[in-house]
């Protein structure tokens, strides 16, 4: 839970410290405002990228060289300082000690992200959905960012490989050598994703039943190969691989399939079906999350309730209670049903809290 947060020359944010509801907590104002700007900065926390795809230097206000961020927090235990400096890359701080890479905040503050780019986590292709399990797991358990790591710099260097070689035919008996290594590493993805994927599937399925009425709905990881041969799956793709210089199996061509009444959400699901998918499998993120680590992560819902009808407002606001949730809108009367909590307006990167909506 966070107590308070400040930043410093972070995007069009004036220089602000607030301390938050234990609760609900509104963020309104119009676009371009910075309402998205907070809910970045406080998504920095957990370790990972820009939820937006920014890059760092992006994130620090224009003509200024350094930006900062400051988040008090508390765990299951303790009450923690998180600290991250913006120049040239990310650093991260926690409790005063410097720490070597901003991966190693994952498992010390945790959230979960819903923003409008997530109304389209099933119809879009399978990057979007890979990525939405590596980012969850990466939080769950902090190692798997490390796996991810090796695993896709074993791939680039075999594509590498594999367009070298029409020029360089003595390279070709390192090849093995690069199938293994890329094999050992793709494994324990693979093993994490699937491992995942069942338990996302066993929540998401109550989540979504409540959100439609009683729809059937189920999740499932498809792979392109076993992870019990994965060697043997590169060899007999190796022709292949060849022609085209990358590398056409394994966990970076694998997708989360969704079914809503045994058809494909993807393909048949209406909008409306598709948007009630995608907040079941965010809200069971969060579930999910709170059940291996006894801790619920903060929710961050930015920009979505204007999306969603009001049944589907009303089911987000009646499972979060007792839990800490940002929202950002434009009007605070969309959230019609957030009685408690508190409500802030911001306006050109300034925050001020409103006692009345």
């Amino acid at each position: 839970m966070i107590r308070s947060l400040s930043f410093y020359n972070f995007r069009n944010l004036s220089d602000l410290t607030f301390q938050p509801s234990e609760k609900i907590n509104i963020l309104w104002g119009k676009n371009a405002q910075g309402k998205t700007n907070i809910m970045e900065g406080i998504w920095l926390f957990c370790g990972c990228k820009s939820f937006r795809g920014a890059g760092d230097k992006e994130m620090i206000r224009f003509g200024e060289k350094e930006a900062q961020l400051f988040c008090s927090f508390t765990d299951e235990k303790d009450e923690r300082e998180a600290k991250i400096t913006i120049t040239d890359r990310r650093r991260a701080f926690l409790d005063g000690e410097a720490l070597s890479s901003p991966v190693r905040l994952m498992g010390q503050f945790s959230a979960v992200v819903f923003s409008p780019a997530h109304l389209t986590l099933i119809k879009n292709g399978p990057g979007e959905r890979r990525k939405f399990l590596d980012t969850a797991l990466c939080q769950l358990y902090p190692v798997y960012a490390g796996m991810l790591s090796r695993y896709y710099k074993a791939l680039h260097q075999r594509n590498s490989l594999l367009r070298d070689l029409p020029y360089h035919h003595e390279l070709s008996d390192t090849l093995d050598a690069w199938d293994q290594l890329l094999a050992n590493a793709a494994v324990r993805v693979l093993k994490a994703r699937k491992k995942y994927a069942l338990l996302l599937e066993n929540a998401a399925q109550e989540i979504y039943e409540g959100i439609s009425g009683g729809e059937i709905f189920h999740c499932s990881y498809r792979q392109s190969a076993s992870e019990d041969d994965f060697v043997n799956a590169l060899v007999q793709n190796r022709e292949q691989d060849l022609r085209r210089k990358s590398t056409g199996v394994g966990p970076h061509r694998d997708d989360l399939q969704i079914t809503i009444g045994g058809k494909s959400a993807r393909s048949f699901a209406s909008q409306g079906q598709q948007r009630s998918a995608a907040l079941a499998l965010k809200m069971a993120e969060a579930k999910i999350l709170f059940e291996q680590t006894g801790a619920f992560p903060v929710i961050l819902l930015d920009d979505v309730m204007s999306e969603l009808d009001e049944s589907r407002q009303n089911y987000i606001l009646n499972h979060i209670e007792n839990k800490q949730v940002f929202i950002t809108c434009c009007d605070p009367n969309t959230v019609q049903k957030a009685k408690e909590g508190r409500f802030f307006h911001i306006e050109n990167g300034k925050l001020t809290e409103k006692k009345e909506k």
